[in-house]
């Protein structure tokens, strides 16, 4: 069995064991969207600019959100600090980003102080792995060529910084063979690596396409190393989900209803074009390449919200070993609460491959 197949056999059993264990939640706001039409709950969401807020597109577009009585709008981030510090804060209802990122400030590991305590956790699963890819420039052709380099990342202490330097540790090279460099997030990492201003840097597909498109090249997929990897999650404040519960629940439901949507081979004239209309500077020819590799039936944007539970150990694993203050963390758990999931799908949804 490869490592791809043991992921997923992992994630349905986790989604099975976790979600049908709380199918006594299923029906409490099976009406809520209708109750709450009338008044719609507005939600503020921060995730960085990318192609995986495709759903949350679609989810707007089509009226998934206002059948559920709630108004969503969608705020990108420059960085991980932004993001991370306004949801804590509570200039944000909700955040898309890396399960690291949740840790990290609950752990006074992040990389930016915050007005207010941590309280967050992850409510749902965003993408199928971490989609994680390291790319370089086309002068870099190996481990080897990266000595004395820069690399670019979004921060420090937080996001995938430690995916890389586990990466490079298996690939022969020590944290002090080079540079890291805070960048920002997708878009910036992106462009400063086009223009070369590092050697390389994480990529999550499809930008990888993009790069290799342009000559860079593809140096390792991080996820044939790391095996599982939670990567994207939903989060959320744990005051802000328990006083607007049905307003979660409805979210959650709206954004899988938006994923089947777009999984539907007979939308994808329409998908592709709502893709484009969201990132107009997006080439017709890589929203295709997007669409097969996000919507890919097998190794798509999970459909479930379901998360891997051996891969949040991973991601756990990571900060033991390389974050400071040093703390050795071991209990995924204390990050995340499925109850507003198990809430939002029906029995049939709990059976889907992630």
């Amino acid at each position: 069995m490869n490592t791809k197949q043991k992921r997923k056999r992992g994630m349905r059993f986790w989604t099975a064991t976790a979600l049908f264990g709380a199918a006594s939640l299923f029906a409490a706001l099976e009406g809520t969207g209708d109750a709450a039409a009338e008044q719609p709950k507005s939600i503020s969401v921060i995730a960085f600019p990318s192609p995986h807020n495709w759903p949350i597109w679609a989810a707007q577009e089509k009226g998934y959100f206002d059948r559920h009585g709630i108004a969503v709008s969608l705020t990108p981030t420059p960085n991980s600090e932004f993001l991370m510090t306004g949801l804590i804060d509570g200039r944000f209802d909700i955040a898309m980003a890396g399960i690291d990122n949740v840790i990290a400030y609950m752990e006074g590991q992040g990389e930016a102080p915050t007005k207010e305590k941590p309280d967050i956790f992850a409510f749902m699963g965003a993408g199928n792995h971490g989609f994680l890819q390291f790319v370089t420039v086309p002068e870099v052709k190996s481990y080897a060529d990266l000595r004395g380099q820069q690399l670019s990342v979004d921060a420090m202490t937080t996001g995938y910084a430690f995916v890389l330097r586990k990466l490079l540790e298996k690939g022969g090279l020590k944290f002090s063979d080079v540079e890291f460099v805070s960048v920002g997030g997708l878009q910036e990492r992106y462009q400063a690596l086009m223009e070369k201003q590092q050697s390389g840097t994480l990529l999550i597909s499809p930008m990888h396409a993009a790069a290799q498109a342009r000559g860079f090249n593809l140096l390792t997929d991080a996820d044939d190393v790391l095996e599982h990897y939670q990567g994207t999650v939903f989060s959320a404040r744990r005051t802000w989900a328990k006083d607007n519960e049905a307003a979660l629940v409805g979210y959650i439901r709206a954004y899988l209803a938006a994923l089947d949507w777009l999984y539907e081979p007979a939308n994808k004239i329409e998908a592709v074009a709502m893709l484009r209309r969201n990132m107009p500077n997006m080439p017709e020819a890589f929203a295709d390449k997007t669409y097969e590799i996000l919507l890919h039936p097998e190794e798509g944007m999970n459909r479930t919200g379901a998360l891997d539970v051996e891969g949040i150990k991973t991601v756990l694993a990571l900060r033991s070993e390389y974050s400071d203050p040093h703390k050795t963390l071991t209990d995924p758990e204390k990050y995340y609460d499925l109850q507003y999931l198990a809430k939002a799908v029906d029995m049939p949804r709990q059976s889907t491959n992630p």
